[in-house]
């Protein structure tokens, strides 16, 4: 009986302390709304793409291609609406389900969480945008989704262990991506749609379900 009580105090300390250490509070349905976002998006961008002299039945004709202004301004407002939708879902989402397991939304862990996940993002933004500006159009999709891949990796000794491997296999799309030149778009939406569809129906049956 004793055994049984120190084994269950062993297992409630190393509870406190991962909760401590890590933000456990992410939103599984967040992250299958933000791939939703993410199909929309492409989708979005494919009609654009493929309504100007760019693509080929969405192919592009060259993966060094400079786009006009106005196309890149199209782009990038597409781009920025779906993070913006998505980074909201997740705070409201992430907020209520802290609000439900009471754990705080915005502590040091968090803090961390979100500086590590960012340093590469904001990188990986700037670089992209480094790429449009000499007309690398080809590679623009397949370094989103790799430097979003490191943004995971990265955050994710700060939160649930399984974004590490949405990260991962963002990383190795993203690779790929790199030897089909034209094709980036449908890279993007399965990285960002569908990949983020998929893990976030694993966190909501792995995790959410048990704090409601």
């Amino acid at each position: 009986m004793e055994s049984k009580n120190y084994l269950e105090d062993i297992s409630e300390i190393k509870t406190m302390m991962s909760r401590s250490s890590r933000f456990i509070s992410l939103s599984g349905l967040s992250g299958i709304l933000a791939g939703i976002y993410a199909l929309v998006g492409a989708a979005l961008a494919y009609l654009k793409l493929n309504a100007g002299s760019y693509y080929y039945d969405a192919i592009p004709r060259s993966g060094y291609e400079k786009l006009e202004p106005s196309m890149i301004t199209d782009l990038l407002s597409i781009a920025l609406g779906v993070i913006v939708l998505a980074l909201l879902t997740g705070i409201v989402l992430s907020m209520r389900k802290a609000k439900r397991s009471g754990e705080k939304i915005w502590d040091m862990t968090s803090k961390r969480l979100v500086l590590n996940f960012f340093i590469p993002l904001v990188a990986g933004g700037i670089f992209c945008l480094v790429l449009l500006q000499y007309g690398i159009v080809g590679l623009v999709a397949s370094a989103t989704l790799i430097f979003y891949g490191l943004a995971c990796v990265n955050a994710s000794k700060y939160t649930l262990g399984d974004v590490r491997y949405l990260g991962i296999a963002n990383i190795v799309l993203g690779l790929i991506a790199t030897q089909f030149i034209g094709y980036g778009i449908f890279f993007w939406a399965l990285g960002f749609g569908v990949l983020h569809i998929v893990y976030g129906a694993v966190m909501h049956f792995k995790y959410d379900r048990k704090t409601v």
